[in-house]
């Protein structure tokens, strides 16, 4: 340790094939075609790949992933899209993709539909419904051990301005590519943590994997722009996990699933397992300078899960 709470060293994210800043605002949105029906198509490759995954400095976990990266690509779309995730197992253990979302119980991505073998493919496809922050893993068994292991990621839902005329201006702000959306700075957190000597015990707690990484390198936010957190919580081996900010209060958007906050005005917020959400705040009228942003059980914090917003 070095200072009040970091590590020592810094992360060699080539090695590693990913880099937490770049993850914030990475949106995979998938290859567009219209079918034969008028239907906008979004379709993915993801393949299941076994990787040595530098967690902290020095530090080597033998991890599970999709796409080589943890957390795994955030695929986005909008309400109403059909999706097809092509899912190539190219690990040496079975896995599935599990999506949080509406669908059919043969598209479930669990052992009796959809479990891929290794080597094996499988085509998930369904729409994109309901609007919302999601996320998908593998829900193979044993699922702790799969979740732990990396096979998590993201999976957004824009909502369709046009199915929701009363709340047109609120839709767009969220539709990836519109004016509106453009007024916004949007990033996505992933809350998660790594067991390093499998006792079922976490040792290490991060935003998007990499312990401190955002407080070594601190997240710019324009002052004259509102920020979006699409925040979801896959710590295993801890019942909850929370986010924190410091100098600012936020509303927030349970599941996101609605247009209008389920809570206003707080600065803190616990998620379970599995539960994800949308932060919106607002710097306007904050001086420049860095925010602190983190876990609020002090032990998450202090073994990794500490951040800054640097406001300019």
């Amino acid at each position: 340790m070095e200072g009040e709470n970091a590590v020592v060293g810094q992360v060699d994210h080539a090695r590693n094939g990913f880099d937490p800043h770049e993850i914030l605002t990475d949106w995979d949105v998938g290859e567009v075609s219209i079918d034969a029906q008028g239907r906008r198509v979004r379709e993915w490759v993801v393949t299941a790949v076994d990787k040595e995954v530098e967690v902290a400095p020095g530090v080597m976990f033998p991890a599970w992933t999709f796409n080589g990266r943890i957390p795994g690509p955030t695929l986005r779309c909008t309400e109403g899209d059909r999706l097809r995730i092509v899912f190539n197992n190219g690990s040496a253990h079975p896995h599935t993709m599990h999506f949080h979302g509406i669908h059919s119980w043969r598209m479930d991505g669990v052992p009796y539909a959809g479990l891929v073998q290794p080597g094996g493919t499988f085509t998930y496809e369904f729409e994109a419904k309901p609007f919302g922050c999601h996320l998908y893993h593998c829900h193979a068994m044993p699922l702790k051990r799969h979740i732990h292991k990396g096979m998590y990621g993201s999976f957004i839902v824009d909502p369709d301005p046009s199915r929701h005329p009363d709340a047109v201006a609120v839709a767009e702000s969220r539709l990836l590519g519109s004016a509106r959306n453009a007024e916004w700075q949007e990033i996505m957190i992933c809350m998660n943590a790594f067991d390093l000597n499998f006792d079922d015990e976490n040792e290490i707690y991060a935003a998007n994997t990499i312990p401190f990484a955002y407080q070594q390198k601190p997240i710019r936010i324009e002052r004259g722009r509102k920020l979006r957190i699409y925040l979801f919580n896959i710590t295993e081996f801890d019942p909850i996990n929370s986010f924190h900010i410091h100098g600012n209060f936020f509303d927030y958007y349970d599941t996101g699933t609605t247009l209008t906050p389920t809570l206003r005005t707080v600065d803190t917020i616990m998620q379970c397992q599995g539960q994800r959400g949308i932060i919106e705040m607002d710097w306007s009228e904050h001086e420049p300078g860095q925010y602190m942003f983190h876990a609020h059980q002090s032990e998450f914090a202090e073994l990794g899960w500490m951040s800054h917003f640097e406001v300019v």
